[in-house]
């Protein structure tokens, strides 16, 4: 019989990121409707009618996703993946409402979305062009892999201090857009599109195109939160800011998935500062904690293993390097650290 791990814990208001050994996912949504991703690919929509028990459920993609080495350097992300819920909308149009909102209205819930339409509904009414801009952006450009266009419009709407979540438009007809973003090589999110996560996903696109400064710059006037500071201290690791890594790390707990992963790049940034007993002692309480999640437990060995080599301690090492292997062979890097110390 095989055991099952399945941790699931809340990000924000409606978001719950999920994690087991095959990876991690998370889902937005309440009785009305729910969008699950998981960081194979698969993403699963389930659309109800509160208090008849009828309910859809569909999903697609899917596959292996292998997990990278959080102090190597990572290929780049693909664009954020981004969509709209399924849920339908309770109201539509009337016979006053403007044209450009009658237009924009049609655009977005056909089926698939005209956004092509987007651009010029926007420019027909000055009241249009924030709710277009946030449409083309979200279920337009970043959709179709577009992210050169998703960048330049969410620049704009990060310069205008554009919310989406209260745009007249999209409230007025429950049009809440849910963005998929992978904000670092292990953790994915799935949010609602508010102030903050439009920023995140313009963080992303400036981290893509080499601007780590301008990401940094742009994710530091986030609202904190424990999303932001997982942002940050990759972002920081990138720019090799170790002290700045240790200062958002502070007195952090291992309480769940994230903080986690924050122990772990703590622990990565002592030992690229020198001190290695820190090191070793962030890394171990990142693993204090039975029933994390398969792919952490293995970042953590192979970076606790990277400092006792450090301290040419070769034997503590290979039993680092030597349990990823016991579990997950194919770990990437793993061979050239057991070659390393001659195993």
């Amino acid at each position: 019989m095989g055991f099952r791990m399945r941790k699931s814990f809340k990000v924000a208001p409606g978001v719950r990121m999920t994690v087991t050994p095959r990876g991690v996912g998370a889902s937005v949504g309440g009785k009305g409707g729910r969008v699950s991703v998981h960081s194979s690919g698969r993403v699963t929509k389930s659309v109800g009618i509160p208090g008849t028990g009828v309910s859809y459920v569909s999903s697609s993609g899917g596959g292996s996703r292998r997990k990278g080495n959080a102090s190597q350097s990572a290929a780049p992300r693909p664009s954020p993946a981004t969509y709209r819920t399924a849920e339908p909308s309770p109201a539509k149009p009337g016979l006053l409402a403007p044209r450009w909102e009658k237009d924009l209205y049609k655009a977005a819930t056909a089926d698939p979305p005209k956004v092509a339409e987007f651009v010029s509904i926007g420019r027909s009414d000055p009241k249009a062009r924030h709710a277009a801009m946030v449409l083309d952006a979200f279920m337009g450009a970043l959709t179709s892999g577009d992210s050169a266009r998703a960048r330049d419009i969410l620049e704009v709407l990060n310069t205008e201090g554009v919310d989406p979540a209260a745009i007249p438009f999209l409230t007025k007809y429950s049009m809440r857009l849910v963005a998929h973003l992978a904000i670092t090589e292990e953790v994915t999110i799935t949010a609602p599109v508010d102030r903050d996560v439009l920023g995140l996903t313009l963080a992303e696109l400036r981290q893509q195109a080499g601007e780590v400064d301008s990401a940094i710059q742009l994710v530091e006037g986030l609202t904190p939160s424990t999303v932001t500071a997982v942002s940050l201290a990759e972002l920081y690791a990138s720019r090799e800011r170790w002290n700045d890594v240790i200062e958002i790390t502070e007195g952090v707990d291992n309480e769940d998935d994230l903080s986690m992963y924050l122990l772990i790049q703590r622990g990565v940034a002592f030992r690229e500062k020198g001190h290695h007993e820190a090191s070793r002692e962030s890394l171990k309480k990142a693993l204090s904690r039975k029933g994390r999640a398969d792919a952490l437990r293995h970042l953590a060995h192979i970076e606790r293993g990277q400092t006792y080599m450090r301290e040419n301690k070769k034997a503590m090492a290979r039993k680092d390097f030597e349990r990823v292997m016991a579990e997950n062979s194919s770990y990437p890097g793993l061979a050239g650290y057991l070659d390393a110390i001659g195993v």
